[in-house]
């Protein structure tokens, strides 16, 4: 019985994954066991994705998937073979006008700190490209899952529900044109 692989064992263990970086199109060969967390910060090289607790637990690490904000610390580097990962470094315009989020934390005082920063601006991305006009107790439900240690999330919901009327108007202005 033969229980060579054909592959050598390097190979059986990575991974090759493609996928869209904040627009530009990536591809990377990545261990098995890496978090989408190891290939962003560590291949990527995007800092603004926070390591903290390690186990999807504080939010400081949430990118959005697609579109939907996921833990980079607890998915697995293979599971985005093919999709959209957007990271707090895409949010500004690339002339670095910020997004509408950016100026509304920055606004509003939405960060002290600034660890879980990037964590609630992708939140905040997602949330309002699923609900543009959210109520405050849609904002908390969603911010709930990113902790903050400084701000006591009064200025965070104050800076979510500003980012909604400046992308609001932001939209009504692009429709105008």
């Amino acid at each position: 019985m033969n229980l060579e692989s054909p592959e050598s064992s390097e190979e059986a263990f990575t991974h090759k994954v493609e996928f869209e970086l904040n627009g530009s199109p990536q591809r990377h060969c990545v261990p098995t066991s890496a978090t989408v967390l190891d290939l962003l910060r560590n291949s990527c090289s995007k800092q603004g994705v926070r390591a903290s607790c390690e186990r999807s637990v504080c939010g400081a690490c949430t990118v959005l998937v697609d579109d939907l904000p996921v833990a980079a610390c607890s998915t697995f580097a293979f599971d985005v073979d093919g999709a959209r990962v957007e990271t707090v470094e895409g949010l500004a315009a690339q002339d670095g006008t910020l997004s509408a989020q950016q100026q509304a934390f920055r606004e509003c005082g939405g960060f002290q700190c600034g660890f879980c920063t990037s964590g609630m601006l992708m939140l905040t991305t997602g949330l309002l490209r699923q609900n543009p006009q959210p109520d405050r107790d849609l904002i908390r439900e969603w911010i709930s899952s990113n902790t903050c240690r400084c701000t006591g999330y009064e200025m965070i919901l104050e800076s979510v529900e500003r980012a909604a009327e400046l992308a609001s108007a932001k939209q009504q202005d692009q429709d105008f044109e």
